[in-house]
């Protein structure tokens, strides 16, 4: 299915009409208002087989958990809320909101404990004879091994081209981890070559498909101790995070 992309949105009417979606049961539901949250197990839908809370509590702890020590979340691990952002790195409106919000979310939410903010693949763009959005995300765990993860993922997107226009390449994430001053460029390019962490990056894609994902960027919101889990899709930009937050940190959802 054709993945759609959101564009952000120009006034605080149509910043009600951001698509929200709510996780329920594993599956995702559209909702909408950015109000449209749901509470895991408090369906009385029988037929789900995924309802238990053994499976609630997996499903939080994959989302919070790192895809390995080196691509850890910014933020405290105190944060009150979890944001998760799903997406690919071909993808222009995840560069978008790399380059517009994500430095204002990061200032205004992170640096003050109030959210941790993450980031996992959904696979989106890849062409079967080339997989690039794959090969840039396999980069990125690279970078992770020597510590360089969230320097190499905002390089990645200071430079996006768009989709499928062939400026991912072996070459140009080898100078993207040049410029992210990456220690051991040898390492790095074995490591690539090698597609030594493509299962990380197939897992993290399959989880986010089997929510239902579909779209990037897609954030997960959650709230520590809590199973209400919203999702924003879209470059949207620092407001509608504002309403969401606030909300979720004010009991009102």
């Amino acid at each position: 299915m054709k993945h759609r992309n959101r564009k952000p949105r120009g006034n605080k009417t149509s910043y009600r009409k951001v698509t929200i979606m709510a996780i329920l049961f594993g599956a995702l539901l559209i909702g909408g208002s950015i109000t449209a949250f749901s509470n895991f197990g408090n369906n009385n839908d029988s037929s789900s087989s995924s309802s238990g809370p053994e499976n609630i509590q997996q499903i939080i702890s994959n989302l919070t958990t790192p895809v390995i020590p080196g691509a850890k979340a910014i933020g405290s691990d105190n944060a009150t809320i979890n944001i998760i952002e799903f997406g690919d790195y071909q993808c222009p409106f995840c560069a978008r909101f790399n380059q517009e919000t994500k430095d204002d979310l990061i200032s205004k939410y992170v640096d003050s404990g109030i959210v941790r903010f993450g980031f996992k693949d959904l696979v989106i763009n890849d062409l079967p004879q080339d997989k690039l959005s794959t090969l840039g995300a396999e980069a990125s765990y690279c970078a992770a091994d020597q510590n360089k993860y969230w320097e190499f993922h905002d390089e990645v997107y200071r430079n996006s081209r768009g989709e499928n226009t062939g400026w991912i390449t072996r070459e140009s994430l080898i100078d993207f981890a040049r410029n992210t001053n990456i220690d051991n460029i040898s390492a790095f390019t074995e490591c690539l070559d090698s597609h030594k962490h493509n299962p990380l990056v197939v897992e993290n894609d399959m989880f986010a498909k089997n929510l239902g994902l579909a779209s990037t960027p897609t954030f997960l919101i959650l709230k520590e101790n809590s199973t209400r889990i919203a999702a924003i899709e879209g470059a949207q930009p620092l407001e509608v995070f504002d309403d969401v937050i606030n909300q979720m940190l004010n009991n009102t959802l």
